[in-house]
């Protein structure tokens, strides 16, 4: 179409992206009205909504420079961390954990923040670095101290999987930073040994219960393996073409729980089966395929890095989300992006959304700041 007719703003958007993204988080409005018994409200009409106010977010951060990024990386990291405790003094409480701060006109969950943060954060410091230092220990310390502040505030919560969203988008910026190897691979068997020692001493007992579930949830069926089984019986029911929209007998008859968060996906499966189940793993590759193509193509580190790690941190919501609702990782309370219910995970995919557009921006004109 000739850009004498389309608006040079609307020509340069990545439409190659954001057109299976729309038919995602459509899908994802549709499974919304179904879950809450066929009304927009409380969750379809809300979703929609958001995704378009985190639309234009997304746009505008598109626009931003790499100075402006470079600027705000520490400011933005120490921002966050003062809220997560905050959190702690006034947080609310919810589900048993103390995870959000009540602003009034929202309730905003810092510790979902973080996750693009620590990859913002991260990139700023490894462009500064010396190259010649990065495989040293001031390559090491400083980028644990980084992630280990607002990892330890997360426990606190307690919110296990956050914690390790924030340790993992942390460490795929670290490796893609030059660190060696070695010390992942040190760092690796470390965890498997102390593993068992935080298992019995760390952990909470509902975070115990949950991998106690995940490795034999036929165990109790009725009671800790209650939400993992009726997440299979979902997906399973839901055949090659599904029940039929507005037919999931396992979320309207209350079977399946969080059938609007958690377990979106199995409310999905079982309405639209295995047909919509490929849907939405064809679009989730799309949109991490052109966040690699777009981090492949950037002018200096800092982008590279900073595209990278926004689009780890979106491949590990999809990751552990579907292998929690198959029963392949234990609950741990990650939502889906794009489909689940809920406005801080929302604004957090979409700000990892709005950071790799503005490095695709940098990207047609590496020559300038601007």
């Amino acid at each position: 179409m000739s850009r004498s007719i389309v608006p040079d703003a609307i020509a340069r958007q990545p439409w190659e992206m954001l057109i299976p993204l729309f038919g995602l988080v459509a899908l994802g409005a549709a499974v919304l009205y179904s879950a809450a018994g066929g009304h927009l409200q409380p969750y379809a009409l809300s979703h929609v909504i958001r995704f378009a106010v985190f639309l234009g977010m997304a746009i505008a951060i598109s626009h931003f420079s790499r100075n402006l990024f470079r600027a705000a990386a520490y400011p933005v990291y120490g921002v966050i961390v003062v809220l997560l405790v905050l959190v702690e003094m006034i947080g609310a409480m919810g589900g048993g954990s103390q995870r959000w701060l009540n602003l009034g006109f929202m309730t905003l969950q810092p510790s979902e923040l973080m996750k693009p943060g620590i990859v913002l954060v991260l990139a700023r410091f490894y462009e500064a670095l010396p190259a010649s230092m990065t495989e040293s220990w001031r390559g090491l310390v400083p980028a644990g101290v980084l992630i280990g502040i607002p990892a330890f505030l997360v426990m606190l919560q307690p919110d296990l999987g956050t914690a390790l969203a924030i340790c993992f988008g942390g460490a795929i910026t670290m490796f893609l930073a030059g660190l060696p190897l070695r010390w992942f691979l040190g760092a690796g068997t470390a965890a498997l040994i102390a593993a068992p020692i935080a298992f019995f001493t760390l952990l909470h007992d509902y975070q115990r219960n949950r991998v106690l579930t995940f490795l034999n949830p036929e165990a109790d069926p009725l009671g800790t393996g209650y939400h993992i089984t009726q997440s299979k019986i979902a997906i399973g029911s839901g055949g090659v073409f599904g029940k039929g929209f507005g037919e999931g007998s396992q979320s309207h008859l209350q079977y399946l729980p969080e059938p609007h968060t958690d377990f979106v996906f199995a409310t999905m499966a079982e309405e639209w089966g295995m047909v919509g189940g490929f849907f939405v793993l064809l679009v989730f590759g799309i949109i991490l395929r052109w966040g690699m193509s777009v981090a492949r193509k950037a002018p200096d580190r800092f982008s590279n890095l900073l595209a990278t790690g926004m689009t780890a941190t979106i491949f590990f919501y999809v990751a552990i989300n579907l292998m929690m609702v198959m029963g392949l990782a234990p609950v741990v309370g990650i939502p889906l992006p794009f489909m689940s219910h809920g406005g801080t995970s929302m604004l957090t995919n979409m700000i990892c959304i709005g950071t790799i557009m503005a490095v695709n921006c940098w990207n047609r004109r590496p020559g300038s700041l601007s």
